[in-house]
């Protein structure tokens, strides 16, 4: 996740560009760059840092010229560093391009284009873009036909924008990745989302599923990949600068909790190659964790000893030190958000200390964990702006599941869980009725286990209501005790091989008053439930991902009922950097 913006008109592109990227700031904050094509050719400016600390040192408002592309990036491939900071270029340095997504076959095509005698600046998927392009119009093809034909070889997501020195035009374009165009007088924008844009114009085109654009200052004309031109209608807002950091939403939260549908596609594209020999050849895996993290590391620990065969346990990281005892021959797997996490740096220490391998899953390139670990997996879904983690743990999910099943095809993710965003107004109601209960337990067993033990972490985070989870067999051995008349019981019930039992712990509870919200596609889970949500999909192994998203709304909704801010709950922090 990184924030692009674009500018042809008459203004002065860089000052516009380079108020536009602190605007996106919360879209990436590892490096920034802006390309300006001016009288005198093309003027590139980049570095390592924060927009405004960048912006400044590097002076980027003295660039002349009337028609730019900036970047704020959230590193993906490779570390973050001037060299890896776009924008890029290619052989020429004529041909400049921002790009923000993941290209799954980047490495292919580098090859090939080595082979061609292309030379590279950068360790970034993103930098082929350009030697595509420069290639295309080696062939004879103009630069938008060049453009498209680049694109097409990509596999992966991509909101793309390139500019050519000398052509007063920008052409963008998407593919899983957002991306919006701007439409002023006299001059154009495109940008990941409107913020950006607001101080020059209301009027906005979001780009299509595998649309592009070419932006002129006097117009733009949209089209399909295969370059059939398209009638588009914009849209007016008169939404505020904060409204529309929100993309409209009242709260970061549920933006991102909407966002999730659009960055699985990133997550889903991980690269997991050097990940997969330190997996197969454990002899023992340790996975350590904590809060949200810690529940995604159960999901790995399930799927990984029911399907992998593989001895596998989860340990929260603040006890590891204290109770597992690592040797040469372990694995141990780390999950953190931030990568900054002080009790899980103080387990991968204590890891290291006794010579085990180490693998980190982390959302931040160049974090304290990714300098001790052997190998790195970056988790690819940007900056999360509010303290509830919700994103970042469906691309856990994402990933540990590519870890789990390589060669299974996972591309229906973000399908299912957008489709399971369609119950948001029954979530809303079922919030509000429980705000003023005292006591909600959650229930689920196998998979939906380390989902029910999420569902009720985030209700407690931010609506202040206490809540817990258990195995649905648990429910006998001491939880039953607590059920009584109007208690409510949040059970997550999927087709599964588990349904059946879940079936019975169902009717324990309404046996005993009991208020029974299940989340379920079984008939007869929701012939037991006192209210039903239905979840799609059919393949049980994808259900977690089919229930993450309405618990998630289900926590914000009852935040809101009380009046909380779902962003800030008390006592809570973003990045937990103490023991």
């Amino acid at each position: 996740m990184c924030g692009i913006i674009g500018y042809v008109g008459n203004g002065k592109a860089s000052e516009i560009i380079y108020n536009g990227l602190r605007t996106l700031e919360y879209r990436g904050y590892d490096s920034v760059g802006v390309v300006v094509d001016t009288p005198s050719g093309i003027d590139l400016r980049k570095g390592k840092g924060m927009v405004e600390e960048v912006g400044d040192s590097l002076d980027f408002t003295s660039m002349g010229g009337s028609i730019g592309i900036g970047h704020t990036r959230w590193a993906t491939h490779g570390v973050p560093c001037k060299e890896n900071a776009h924008p890029h270029t290619d052989c020429t340095g004529k041909i400049a391009i921002v790009h923000n997504g993941v290209i799954e076959n980047y490495q292919e095509l580098r090859d090939e284009l080595a082979g061609k005698g292309h030379k590279f600046s950068s360790e970034t998927d993103s930098e082929i873009i350009a030697h595509l392009v420069e290639e295309g119009k080696k062939s004879g093809k103009e630069t938008f036909q060049a453009f498209l034909s680049s694109l097409k070889m990509l596999k992966g997501s991509y909101a793309a924008a390139l500019l050519v020195e000398g052509e007063k035009k920008l052409y963008v374009a998407r593919k899983n990745s957002p991306l919006v165009v701007g439409l002023g007088k006299g001059e154009n924008l495109a940008a990941s989302d409107m913020t950006a844009m607001l101080r020059h114009t209301r009027d906005f085109v979001p780009l299509g599923e595998m649309e592009a654009a070419v932006l002129e200052p006097r117009g733009v004309a949209f089209y399909s990949m295969d370059g059939n031109e398209l009638r588009k209608e914009p849209m007016h807002v008169d939404w505020s600068t904060e409204m529309a950091e929100k993309g409209g939403f009242p709260h970061f939260m549920l933006k991102e909790i909407h966002d999730q549908k659009h960055f699985l596609y990133e997550s889903l594209a991980a690269d997991v190659s050097r990940a997969h020999p330190l997996i197969s050849n454990a002899k023992k895996i340790h996975i350590t964790a904590c809060g949200t993290s810690y529940h995604a590391s159960l999901m790995f620990k399930c799927l990984s000893q029911k399907f992998l065969g593989k001895d596998c346990d989860a340990t929260i990281a603040s006890e590891y030190p204290f109770i597992s005892n690592p040797d040469s021959n372990t694995l141990v797997i780390a999950i953190s958000q931030s990568g900054e996490t002080a009790d899980t740096m103080r387990a991968l220490e204590y890891a290291r200390g006794k010579g085990a391998k180490i693998l980190s899953l982390t959302n931040v390139a160049g974090s304290s964990i990714t300098r001790i670990s052997d190998e790195v997996v970056l988790l690819n879904s940007g900056p999360e702006v509010s303290v509830a983690a919700t994103k970042t743990f469906t691309s856990q999910l994402a990933v540990l599941y590519r870890l789990v099943f390589p060669g299974k095809d996972l591309s229906a993710i973000p399908a299912l869980l957008g489709k399971s965003l369609e119950s948001e107004i029954e979530i809303k109601r079922i919030s509000e009725s429980l705000r003023e209960k005292r006591d909600i337990f959650f229930l689920g067993r196998g998979l939906s286990v380390p989902i029910a033990m999420e569902g009720a972490l985030k209700l407690k985070e931010i609506s202040y209501l206490h809540a817990e989870a258990y195995p649905g067999g648990e429910l006998k051995h001491g939880p039953l005790s607590l059920i009584e008349p109007g208690v409510p019981v949040i059970a997550l019930a999927p087709n599964d091989e588990t349904v059946y039992k879940m079936l019975g712990n169902i009717k324990e509870v309404r046996a005993r008053g009991g208020f029974v919200v299940s989340f379920t596609n079984s008939r007869e889970i929701a012939k037991e439930s006192d209210i039903a949500v239905e979840i799609p999909g059919s393949d049980p192994l994808l259900a977690p991902f089919a229930m993450i998203a309405p618990l998630q709304l289900l926590a914000y909704y009852a935040s809101v009922s009380k009046g909380i801010n779902p962003d800030r709950p008390r006592n809570l922090a973003k990045s937990v950097t103490v023991e």
